[in-house]
């Protein structure tokens, strides 16, 4: 069997470094082409006959990358996040036309996709929930896209069990704008930055009498390694643009 030709984009970022690393190492995938800000993509999948796309740049560019991978007849897989429920929308419709696979995964780590899933599952008999994310102090988009993608699967669980109802609370007074953080579909999202962070996340559900916190920290980059290295492997058996790497998880 041949092997999966790759191209990655953001070779120069701190994760598309260790992207190209776990390719070289990885059976069954070729590294044939490394781009970065100020490369001509189009031409560069054209040249290296890449089949598959791995995109880690930024959330300016994030669209017309993805739109950029397709046209050029490779499958996109991207780790950078920012994008609109509306631009996803977009990109699974011009997929589907083309009959290209490809993949939008706000986190590769397999714990954080693990956590998510508890945390949908949670949310039916434990309604109230609040979601923090903490992330170096370089990340420039917040809420992150780990922290939305854990909000909209949990609002799917309330909206599906009727009986999980989230405990009314009086009006609240901010003496401090922003200190109860921001809302998404109506669940408290809170995001922090610091340095010698890198990616983590913790899910606090209270009910009556009890608790339940979920957590998962990714201590390096390499934690989302595996879950990259799935992706690039699974999409070239796909026909369709999935968001969210537990689409393609045995889960």
């Amino acid at each position: 069997m041949s092997e999966i030709r790759v191209l990655v984009n953001g070779a120069k970022g701190r994760m598309g470094t260790e992207t190209a690393q776990a390719v070289i190492g990885a059976d069954g995938l070729e590294l044939v082409g490394q781009t970065d800000l100020g490369d001509d993509l189009s031409s560069a999948i054209a040249d290296a006959g890449a089949q598959v796309v791995v995109d880690f740049t930024i959330p300016s560019a994030a669209v017309h990358n993805a739109n950029l991978i397709l046209d050029s007849g490779a499958s996109p897989v991207v780790g950078t996040t920012g994008f609109s429920t509306e631009e996803i929308e977009a990109l699974q419709e011009k997929a589907a036309g083309l009959g290209r696979g490809g993949l939008i995964a706000p986190n590769f780590a397999i714990g954080a996709v693990l956590l998510m899933k508890f945390a949908q599952q949670a949310a039916k008999y434990l309604p109230d929930v609040e979601v923090i994310e903490l992330h170096h102090d370089q990340k420039v988009d917040a809420p992150s896209g780990t922290a939305l993608k854990t909000v909209e699967l949990i609002r799917e669980s309330l909206d599906q069990n009727p009986s999980a109802r989230q405990t009314e609370r009086p009006e609240e007074t901010e003496t401090v704008s922003g200190a109860r953080g921001g809302k998404y579909l109506n669940i408290p999202v809170h995001s922090v930055r610091l340095p010698g962070y890198v990616a983590h996340e913790e899910v606090l559900f209270g009910g009556t009498g009890q608790v339940l916190s979920l957590r998962h920290d990714s201590i390096s980059r390499e934690s989302f390694m595996p879950g990259v290295i799935l992706a690039i492997r699974k999409v070239v058996e796909l026909d369709r643009l999935y968001y969210g790497l537990d689409q393609v998880m045995d889960l």
